[in-house]
């Protein structure tokens, strides 16, 4: 199964202009804002939809908190993709 995580915006990275620092229950990683940061401002502080390393959107956050507490119940699929971005390394 594929997820969608909801993940918070730490900082922009500003040598790398498509890439953010993103933490998802506490995991950092860089992240591709590529695909909507010319859509939407992005900021320090805004949730986005991750899938695959890559920011799918922007929301807000409300939503990411409905999304997290429906992931924690969802069990071995959302351990797995928070496993999975642990390991990856994006730069």
């Amino acid at each position: 199964m594929c997820l969608g995580i909801p993940g918070e915006i730490v900082a922009l990275l500003a040598e790398h202009e498509d890439l953010a620092m993103v933490s998802v229950e506490g995991v950092r990683r860089a992240v591709n804002i590529g695909l909507i940061r010319e859509e939407v401002e992005l900021h320090p502080g805004d949730w986005v939809l991750i899938h695959v390393g890559f920011a799918l959107s922007k929301i807000d956050e409300a939503e990411a908190k409905a999304s997290l507490e429906w992931l924690t119940g969802v069990g071995d699929a959302y351990t797995d993709e928070l496993t999975a971005l642990a390991s990856s390394d994006i730069t």
